[in-house]
């Protein structure tokens, strides 16, 4: 489906993108097409999920507060995520391109791939973050960063409307320069460093740009990504031969916080260990993130 003939392409971009930033989005781009099919593996690719899109548009929220943080490690899993705020932005960004332009829109789900497992997604909000230039590959796993917002949650929205597309980042903001004088004296950067399990590890040029970064991802999610966790922990109470038994297993210390968790939407349920984004000065250290608490700030020192 082309684009009517009454639609202009930059101004519908425009349109789009300014919707984004006035529901909450911190940053938003449209990333290249043929760029995501060409990357992107067989099954993942954007097409996969809208055969006649033309254009991707990724969009960026803040994550945690500069105070969340400085917290306990055991106290930073219940701040919990902004990141139901990225979806509900681009759920309502579908309807709005139909709405104004007319023409079919999807919100991208984030779910996982049932076939490949939990651990894989349908589609990588990453990647399109990366290509539409909202972020930047870090020595911490490849998580993205922001040289303005630091770290954030992400979301996508696929359309048959064809916009113009943007280009990455032309300058990694990691390592930060702090980062690159910490590799030069002990050969880590504070996210290799401070990782619970070193699951990273990567080398800094001459120049003070990335070489290599490499991820033990597996290390990662044996901590981190728990899925497996609250099914585990419902199958032991229904095979418990007692009530006490059953009690003990759905009361158990451990298994009272996911249920607290769950209750309070906390991000942290499935992924408890932010210790390489606490020590990163791009992450910790972005001015305030919530667009509605800038704008008030804004006011605040005008009046």
């Amino acid at each position: 489906m082309r684009n009517k003939p009454d639609i202009d392409p930059e101004q519908a971009k425009q349109t789009i993108l300014d919707y984004c930033r006035r529901k909450g989005a911190l940053a938003a781009g449209v990333a290249d097409l043929d760029a995501l099919e060409r990357i992107a593996p067989a099954g993942h690719r954007p097409s996969d999920i809208m055969p006649r899109v033309k254009s991707v548009i990724a969009l960026g929220v803040g994550g945690q507060t500069q105070g969340a943080w400085t917290v306990p490690a055991k106290a930073l899993g219940y701040f919990g995520s902004t990141e139901t705020r990225a979806y509900t932005i681009s759920y309502g960004l579908a309807f709005f391109i139909e709405s104004k332009f007319g023409v079919r829109s999807i919100y991208c789900p984030p779910d996982m791939d049932n076939e490949a497992g939990p651990r894989v997604p349908l589609q990588s909000l990453k990647l399109h973050a990366e290509l539409a230039g909202i972020g930047a590959r870090s020595l911490a796993g490849d998580i993205l960063l922001h040289p303005e917002f630091g770290y954030m949650y992400f979301a996508s929205v696929f359309t048959e409307l064809e916009l113009p597309p943007d280009e990455p980042m032309a300058d990694n903001p990691c390592p930060a320069p702090s980062c690159v004088d910490m590799y030069r004296k002990v050969g880590q950067t504070p996210c290799m460093k401070f990782c619970p399990v070193q699951c990273l590890s990567g080398t800094i040029d001459a120049d003070g740009k990335q070489a290599e970064m490499n991820y033990d991802m597996a290390a990662c999610a044996e901590m981190t990504q728990q899925y497996e966790t609250v099914p585990a922990a419902i199958a032991n109470a229904l095979n418990a031969d007692t009530p006490e038994a059953r009690e003990d297993a759905l009361f158990d210390p451990d298994n009272k916080m996911l249920w607290y968790k769950m209750s309070v939407g906390s991000g942290g349920l499935l992924a408890q260990c932010f210790e390489c984004m606490r020590v990163c000065p791009i992450a910790t250290k972005a001015p305030l993130a919530d667009p509605i608490l800038r704008h008030r700030a804004a006011q605040a020192e005008e009046a």
